[in-house]
């Protein structure tokens, strides 16, 4: 039998005090390790040279041109640029889907919240490596003509010089806003995947699916190809992974959870989760066990960027061009 939740013996207790200080205090923590460390803002390259780049960088520092940019040098941007359409189309379709079988009530649940913010990702990713592929081709473009010679006498003869080369010597530029959105999209994706994806099955699948759960094709599907293309995306990319960003993982959930506090507050409904049901008297223990899960979820994932970056800069030093 489902309690009240729009009964205000059902906010009032000691329950749900323990789990608002929980929230409060992540919310405080995230916020503080956001303002503390985002200091793109503070950046100011006003002198061009490598040098001067350098010592501006910050924890949070990001290039415009690793938002297009593979992480092996022969591999043309294109690559990256065909895997995001790919990933983007399939995923929408995927939730269109879903949202027509289902109707719109899917995104009551945290797992669609993270696959339209998936489906976001690599819709800008898109277009990001579309305006780098344009960036890409004219400057290529300019090194062919710029690489020849003409002589009276002898005609015209190429002179040879490595892109690679000539492209350390040229000052980089600090990305733009929808580079820092896009950045702090794939670190939330990057712990919100493998949380839900943990969840779903390791407590859902096991323990729930003999009550009220139904499982078909659209829900596994949805629980396996978003850390599929997340796994390629970030084997590919040339992005970063400070950890401080964790902060926007925590707020996204944050953001979830007052969503349903408010929902439930003003309307009698069903919580999509069992967890976050605060007539439970081990909801306070649920909240925080997984706001303490967020740490690992966001650690495996820290985890996969150094083995990329560990096998790539081994295998492929002279071609690996990520940021450690």
């Amino acid at each position: 039998m489902t309690a009240d939740t729009t009964a205000s013996s059902y906010w009032f207790n000691w329950r749900f005090l323990l789990c608002f200080i929980w929230v409060t205090i992540s919310l405080t923590l995230s916020a503080l390790l956001i303002l503390r460390f985002e200091g793109h803002q503070n950046s100011r390259r006003n002198n061009n040279s490598r040098e001067t780049q350098q010592e501006e960088e910050t924890i949070g520092t990001l290039y415009e041109d690793e938002t297009w940019r593979p992480c092996l040098k022969g591999i043309h941007p294109a690559w990256l640029l065909a895997f995001r359409l790919v990933a983007f189309f399939v995923l929408l379709v995927l939730l269109v889907i879903t949202a027509c079988v289902d109707g719109g009530t899917i995104f009551y649940f945290y797992t669609q919240w993270t696959f339209t913010l998936i489906t976001i990702y690599f819709g800008l990713g898109s277009l990001l490596s579309i305006r780098g592929c344009y960036q890409y081709h004219k400057k290529t473009a300019g090194e062919r003509v710029g690489n020849v010679e003409v002589d009276a006498e002898q005609g015209t003869i190429e002179k040879y010089i490595d892109p690679h080369v000539e492209q350390q010597h040229q000052p980089r530029h600090p990305a733009g806003i929808l580079g820092y959105v896009f950045q702090i999209i794939f670190q939330m994706n990057a712990g919100a995947v493998i949380l839900t994806d943990c969840v779903f099955w390791f407590v859902i699948v096991p323990f729930l699916t003999i009550k009220d759960y139904n499982l078909n094709f659209l829900i596994i599907n949805m629980h396996t190809i978003n850390a599929v293309f997340l796994l390629g995306e970030t084997a590919l990319n040339c992005l970063r992974f400070p950890w401080f960003r964790i902060g926007y993982f925590f707020l996204w959930t944050i953001t979830y959870v007052v969503f349903q506090w408010i929902c439930h507050a003003c309307v009698k409904l069903w919580w999509p989760y069992p967890f976050l049901d605060l007539s439970s008297p081990y909801a306070p223990l649920w909240y925080l066990s997984v706001g303490l899960l967020h740490f690992p979820c966001y650690g495996i994932f820290a985890l996969i960027m150094k083995l990329k970056h560990h096998l790539f800069s081994t295998k492929c030093p002279d071609s690996y061009q990520c940021m450690r």
